[in-house]
């Protein structure tokens, strides 16, 4: 520790221990710091864990779809319906139409 924060640290000690009352205001500065630092990181967390929460749920979602488009590629390949193959992959005709084009 550098020497000027350790006179700073001794100087308030010193200053404490002669008042009661001053030394009873700083606990309760102390004690408030605490809180509010505890309050505001127990939010971050709670905002970060939502935020993940959400990242993975779309996530999981964007990798089904893609899933379902690669079935339904397959199902073309094979010759099925698109009917058939809009029931299968849980995609709409429209869009395994439009798999017909890319392919």
């Amino acid at each position: 520790m550098n020497e000027p924060t350790l006179k700073k640290a001794m100087d308030t000690l010193e200053f404490l221990s002669q008042d009661r009352e001053a030394r009873r205001l700083y606990e309760e500065r102390q004690k408030y710091l605490h809180d509010e630092a505890s309050m505001i990181e127990w939010a971050t967390e709670k905002g970060m864990a939502k935020g993940m929460a959400q990242g993975i749920a779309k996530g999981i979602a964007e990798g089904e779809q893609k899933k379902a488009i690669q079935i339904a590629k397959n199902m073309l390949a094979l010759g099925l319906q698109v009917s058939v193959i809009a029931q299968a992959s849980g995609l709409s005709e429209a869009e395994v139409e439009s798999l017909k084009s890319v392919q």
